[in-house]
């Protein structure tokens, strides 16, 4: 039987045109209208000359920090998303599953200012990759994870553990998609685990919600 972690890979793998085609066309109200402005922000903010995104997806990121001078490259475990990302203009990508990165099977180059993770880090044990994510840091070198805010979607359920994205709210055939939800804390935790010391801890939310709309983390390399 194959485990969540590979059936969460699977899944993007399944799910990668129909992603592409609702990114591309804004059908995500929290991303336009808070959600990519927040990491947008962020990065910013920090004034990285070269960033690496981490599950890229499509690019659109990308794309983002290119208009605005940055030299970003990106990696993302799905071929069809990398292909996608270098249609629309992405050179420095590259396809590479978290393991590959972990054991350092693959060169995503090093001394990167800023590596972000922007909604691509669902799989249940992410201490080796944020351990990995910080040998690529420059010192001093940030991380920026933003995620879905685990008080805003707990259901009911604070603690750690697999839950499963039906995709109900999007029309056409997705497949369900598990994704490991991790409390405040758990995030804390790893984070300090992989030798980063948090530093801002956002919570994006639109005027008209009574909820955030994601966490946002920035983590400084110790």
């Amino acid at each position: 039987m194959p485990s969540l972690e590979s059936t969460l890979l699977q899944s993007w793998h399944a799910n990668a045109e129909a992603w592409i085609e609702v990114i591309r066309s804004g059908a995500i109200e929290s991303r336009q209208q808070v959600t990519d402005q927040a990491i947008l922000l962020a990065i910013m903010g920090r004034q990285p000359e070269r960033v690496l995104d981490l599950g890229c997806g499509e690019g659109w990121l990308l794309r983002a920090l290119a208009d605005r001078g940055i030299d970003a490259a990106g990696v993302d475990g799905d071929a069809r998303l990398i292909e996608a990302a270098r249609a629309a203009g992405s050179t420095k990508v590259h396809v590479a599953r978290y393991a590959a990165l972990v054991d350092a099977e693959i060169d995503v180059g090093r001394d990167y200012d800023l590596i972000c993770a922007n909604f691509s880090l669902l799989h249940q044990d992410i201490i080796p990759l944020l351990a990995a994510m910080h040998a690529l840091l420059v010192p001093g070198g940030a991380m920026i994870i933003q995620t879905l805010h685990p008080w805003a979607v707990a259901a009911g359920n604070y603690q750690d553990g697999w839950r499963e994205e039906s995709f109900a709210a999007f029309k056409g055939q997705w497949q369900p998609m598990p994704w490991y939800f991790r409390t405040l804390s758990s995030w804390c935790n790893a984070l300090d685990m992989a030798g980063f010391l948090l530093v801002s801890l956002q919570e994006p939310q639109h005027p008209q919600s009574p909820v955030p709309q994601s966490l946002l983390m920035i983590a400084e390399r110790r």
